[in-house]
């Protein structure tokens, strides 16, 4: 028996891509800026939908966002590790390909920048876990651990988390 193709997203290389349009009122950022990381708010903490925003319409307040499992993008993540709970950054590490990536609702997170490798922000609450550190190739691969002991925001290729996969 032969199996039909039922939609034209099965044979997508990447598998299903999934492109939504969320309204500003439902992002922790309600001014998102196109390529940057997104998160949706939900009565959970730490367990939130998160993706990158691919376009915004100022004019009716919404984002569509990349929600795609394991889709990569190139990103700006702080790498800090801890924080001095409702202060500032306490303690920094060298990020490598694989360490876990977060979207941090931190104040203290530089302009733009969303994401860190904190599991937890200023006020003690759990970061949503946006996805893992990836090489963007060969040349990229070589430079890792980018970062330190001490405070920068690093280029990262970032494979989200996204819809369709398991939160740990």
């Amino acid at each position: 028996m032969t199996e039909a193709i039922v939609q034209d997203y099965e044979v997508s290389s990447e598998g299903a891509v999934r492109h939504w349009e969320i309204p500003y009122a439902r992002l922790t950022d309600q001014s998102p800026t196109a390529t940057l990381p997104c998160e949706v708010t939900s009565l959970t903490t730490g367990t939130k939908l998160t993706g990158t925003g691919l376009v915004v319409d100022a004019d009716a307040s919404v984002a569509v966002i990349d929600f795609t499992c394991g889709m990569v993008y190139w990103h700006e993540v702080r790498n800090v590790l801890t924080y001095n709970e409702g202060v500032a950054e306490l303690t920094w590490g060298a990020i490598n390909i694989g360490d876990e990536i977060y979207y941090d609702s931190s104040a203290s997170m530089a302009a733009g920048v969303k994401l860190s490798t904190a599991p937890t922000n200023t006020t003690g609450g759990n970061n949503t876990r946006f996805g893992w550190a990836m090489a963007r190739n060969d040349t990229d691969m070589a430079l890792f651990p980018k970062g330190g002991a001490t405070a920068s925001t690093q280029e990262i290729a970032v494979m989200q988390l996204g819809s369709g996969s398991a939160a740990t």
